[in-house]
């Protein structure tokens, strides 16, 4: 596990405080009604999404239970700020049925949260507090009995700098205003590697009998965690994390112009009701898989 220890932690957090103001005045960063607290989404049946304003950010959040399921919503997601203009997004897929999966999703996400509520006592950077989160939860998840999993996608952001980790097959996305891709994760799944590879084409792997598969997740002693670049955000850019309840519904051409423009409650809303739609009338020509979704749709302030 790491430990990411600083030789003068006083003097870092700091220099970390100076450099957030800075990039808050220079991104025009409304500071109003912010969100001063971690707040964590489980078990939700929403209708419509929530906004709540994050950092130098605005985050739109959607989850809900797959159509039709009589048990509970298996995903999770949470907004965890971190000073002035940092903070964590994060959505898990859980696996396993029988609230094992929502089990295994809250904890993934409750690990990562308190890491880095944590951080300021331990003096640890961000990054590695991220890390030992997801080890933590790795370790937490595996403990649990049955067949408890979960996928998990966390965005790291700091001022306009965002850095993605994820382990399995939820979704982060960043997309520019006139609709190109800036980063877009590779699900850990021999689909996926296959359609990165060219060996199919996305329309070929939408259908694919096992697109489903899964090569790494959280419950695994196997578990790795694929960490990203560090992009910087352009200030019309849409931030999108995701379960695959979303992917599978959408094609990413799709998700991309949805979510691209517009207000981003409406943005957040149209993606909401139109792989509701799909899921709840299924056409040959189109994806469509009924399962939980759950997202966080995120800008910058302008």
């Amino acid at each position: 596990m790491l430990t990411g220890r600083l030789t003068s932690g006083k003097r870092r957090a700091a220099n970390r405080n100076r450099t957030a103001a800075r990039n808050c005045a220079a991104h025009s960063c409304s500071m109003d009604g912010p969100l001063d607290k971690p707040h964590l989404f489980s078990q939700q049946d929403m209708t419509q999404g929530e906004i709540h304003s994050l950092g130098c950010g605005t985050a739109a959040v959607f989850s809900t239970r797959c159509p039709g399921k009589e048990s509970v919503n298996e995903d999770a997601a949470a907004l965890v700020p971190f000073g002035d203009d940092a903070a964590v997004l994060m959505v898990a897929d859980g696996l396993g049925g029988h609230m094992a999966g929502e089990r295994a999703s809250r904890l993934a996400i409750e690990k990562v949260r308190d890491a880095v509520q944590n951080i300021t006592k331990n003096g640890a950077e961000l990054r590695d507090a991220i890390l030992n989160g997801i080890e933590t939860a790795n370790a937490t998840v595996a403990e649990l009995s049955g067949d408890a999993a979960t996928t998990l996608a966390v965005v790291e952001i700091q001022g306009p700098l965002v850095r993605p980790y994820h382990v399995g097959d939820s979704v982060i996305l960043l997309v520019g205003n006139r609709g190109k891709i800036k980063l877009q994760t590779i699900s850990h799944s021999p689909v996926a590697y296959a359609v990165e590879a060219g060996w199919l084409d996305e329309q070929e792997a939408m259908h694919h009998e096992e697109r489903h598969l899964i090569s790494n997740i959280i419950g695994s002693p196997g578990m790795r965690i694929e960490i990203g670049p560090s992009l910087k955000m352009a200030p019309r850019d849409t931030l999108v994390v995701a379960s695959d309840g979303l992917a599978d519904n959408l094609h990413v051409h799709e998700i991309v112009e949805r979510v691209r423009k517009g207000p981003l409650r409406q943005a957040s809303n149209r993606i909401a009701q139109d792989a509701l739609q799909r899921m709840h009338a299924p056409t040959p020509d189109h994806p469509s898989k009924a399962d939980d979704l759950t997202f966080i749709a995120y800008r910058l302030k302008r």
